[in-house]
């Protein structure tokens, strides 16, 4: 395994003053910018912070001329005559005393640079040499054959974040690495189609009718033969108040009562589809619902501000009200999906998650969550098994199937 250096900090100085920024006595004191790189080799560690500009300045004053300076770092003395003067004009200080026929010496504020190095290097060591290992760490996924990296765009869900840490856990051989991003469904799909991940999550329910939302929202973004649906799991989504339930909230029609508040999520998520739906089918309208257009971003956010007190109740998931220690009014049953390209069905990545789902531990793990049940775990699934939406109809024996001239 190779090994990953930090090899260079850049400085950059900011021609300005930042407002606020005082020394001791109140004087105002400029901004230098500080970036980071790092090496990446076979090698032996470089040292654990390395500058451009410093290497010169040290150079110099160990040489005792810009020629043996340039000499001894293997550069010509055209490069480091120029890079002396950029620097100088980049910075707005002189770095040497530039005297025709003198040994060369650094000015006064080269020295201080010199001096400010060996603070840095002295108080931030243990720091930088955590993160060079944490930096050779994360590499030696890219190194190792038996790892493997799935990006991962997907519906806010707690069973995935269950699953990220239980991978993470697994000792055998090969390693999966989920790179999950949580968005809304839609959003998600759409990042599957546009090639900015290889799998998505997404919900919908089992028995949604032909007419509703869902069809109308996800049969534009999956196309049979393009994409391969893969189980996952059954989850209760349903309202979450607050423990007790003091306002006595039973179902869909109790959001419309004056005294209760609710709490929703944003459009392009499938859990506010799934609400728009079941508030459709009972013949309600949103405008009915005293704070329909307050919002937050996940589950969690919706559990933790009914929890605070900001709002009566919310849509979500059993397994975030359970966690934050609030009752759960059930209110409909769903699937919770992955969806890939077909062309990524059999990648090393993909192969890696279905034999992970398809464990009987992990389902055994995924069943303790409140409201989860395995289903179909791995398996690749016809979107006319899954989806309601996709039916076609079969010519009838005997008679021919209608060919396009």
């Amino acid at each position: 395994m190779g090994s990953y250096a930090i090899d260079c900090i850049r400085c950059a100085a900011a021609a300005r003053w930042r407002a606020g920024g005082r020394d001791r006595c109140g004087t105002l004191w400029p901004v230098h910018k500080i970036g980071l790189s790092y090496f990446l080799g076979a090698e032996g560690a470089a040292p654990l912070i390395r500058n451009p500009l410093l290497d010169l300045l040290q150079a110099v004053r160990t040489q005792g001329s810009i020629s043996a300076a340039a000499q001894a770092l293997g550069l010509s003395y055209r490069h480091v005559w120029g890079e002396l003067k950029r620097w100088e004009q980049e910075l707005g200080q002189p770095l040497l005393h530039w005297e025709k026929g003198q040994r060369a010496r650094l000015s006064e504020f080269g020295d201080k640079l010199l001096w400010s190095e060996r603070q840095a290097q002295a108080r931030l060591a243990p720091q930088i040499e955590a993160l060079r290992a944490e930096l050779e760490r994360t590499f030696a996924v890219a190194f190792d054959d038996s790892a493997h990296v799935l990006t991962f765009h997907a519906s806010h869900d707690d069973a995935l974040t269950a699953l990220r840490h239980y991978v993470r856990t697994l000792p055998d051989s090969p390693s999966l690495h989920l790179d999950i991003r949580f968005m809304g469904s839609v959003d998600a799909i759409q990042a599957l189609n546009e090639g900015r991940c290889i799998m998505a999550g997404f919900h919908t329910r089992p028995d949604a009718p032909v007419g509703s939302r869902a069809k109308r929202t996800y049969k534009p973004l999956l196309q049979p033969g393009l994409h391969k649906l893969i189980g996952f799991a059954t989850r209760t989504q349903g309202l979450m108040v607050r423990e007790g339930n003091p306002l006595g909230i039973g179902g869909l029609h109790d959001l419309t009562r004056r005294d209760v508040r609710f709490v929703n999520r944003p459009l392009g998520t499938g859990t506010r589809l799934l609400l728009d739906e079941l508030l459709d089918e009972a013949g309600l309208a949103p405008d009915q619902i005293a704070d329909y257009a307050q919002t937050e971003p996940s589950h969690g956010a919706v559990a933790q501000a009914v929890l605070a007190g900001q709002a009566d109740a919310g849509l979500g998931i059993e397994a975030a009200a359970r966690a934050r220690g609030l009752d759960f009014v059930p209110i409909a049953t769903e699937d919770y999906l992955l969806v890939c390209l077909e062309s990524a069905l059999d990648t090393p990545p993909v192969t890696a998650l279905r034999a992970v789902l398809d464990s009987a531990a992990w389902q055994a793990t995924l069943a303790e969550l409140p409201g989860y049940t395995p289903s179909f775990c791995g398996q690749v699934r016809a979107m006319t098994q899954v989806l309601p939406w996709w039916q076609f109809k079969r010519p009838k024996p005997g008679r021919p199937s209608a060919r396009r001239g």
